[in-house]
């Protein structure tokens, strides 16, 4: 019985949004190719070789970059080693419960972390330090809020912390706590745009009441130059979609970009 109410309620909330939409309206009151206000804060961790706090409109995602000496990968001996991880904490959310990464916070990392993989912004040949040691950098994404969207903040907060990185000073292959040789280079600033279908009508930056009724969902991650990482979570969308939502991710990336850069 319950679950029958559960559909139900999701029903009735999904033809309450579409009446909104046919409208060119949402239920905040922004159209349909629009974030919602984001703040970007650097340096949010003192302690951390690199940290940022994003936030678009209630959703808040902390990113915290650190570094270790590490063996490298056998395919890769002279490369550093890169790791995204994601946590979604209970406190953010009454979604989230206790316990194992759970599958959604497994496919935010993967998906940032694609972005800046894919997007090719670290030198990872520079970690090498000697041989079967190289530099790993780490980082670590935690939802302290979650009102919608988190995919985005996650990829803006990873790549304000980033940079916001220093790289560690090297002693006889060991790092030098508290010491820093200057700030990591980066190529370009990698950011991600969500997109979600509510009936025939698409809507970037979903919130967490439109989440709920989506029928499809797609992120994309782009640089200034190209796309650099495409995640589909649920249900499907026609080539031309596809083609006219990337075109809507350059426009926004360039916007995300100069906020990262303000």
């Amino acid at each position: 019985m319950g679950e029958e109410i559960d559909v139900a309620m999701k029903e009735v909330r999904k033809q309450v949004m579409e009446k909104i939409l046919a409208n060119g309206k949402r239920m905040d009151g922004r159209d349909t190719s629009s974030f919602r206000e984001i703040k970007i804060q650097k340096g949010a961790i003192s302690t951390a070789e690199g940290s940022a706090m994003a936030q678009i409109g209630e959703t808040k995602v902390l990113a915290a970059v650190k570094f270790d000496v590490m063996t490298p990968f056998p395919d890769r001996p002279t490369d550093g080693v890169f790791i995204t991880n994601a946590e979604h904490l209970p406190l953010a959310s009454p979604l989230f419960e206790p316990g194992p990464p759970r599958e959604d916070s497994i496919e935010m990392a993967r998906t940032v972390d694609r972005a800046i993989r894919s997007a090719e912004i670290i030198d990872l040949n520079s970690f090498f330090i000697e041989e079967e040691k190289v530099l790993g950098l780490f980082v670590d994404l935690y939802v302290l809020n979650h009102a919608g969207n988190y995919t985005d903040a996650s990829t803006l907060a990873a790549t304000a912390a980033l940079m916001d990185t220093k790289m560690p000073k090297i002693e006889n292959a060991a790092i030098v706590r508290g010491e820093y040789s200057g700030p990591l280079p980066l190529k370009d600033l990698p950011v991600s745009v969500t997109f979600g279908q509510v009936g025939n009508k698409w809507i970037v930056d979903p919130i967490l009441d439109e989440e709920k009724v989506l029928d499809t969902r797609i992120t994309i991650a782009t640089t200034e130059k190209h796309v650099c990482a495409i995640q589909k979570a649920e249900g499907w969308l026609t080539k031309n979609e596809l083609l006219d939502h990337i075109d809507v991710a350059f426009k926004n990336g360039s916007e995300l970009r100069k906020l990262l850069q303000s």
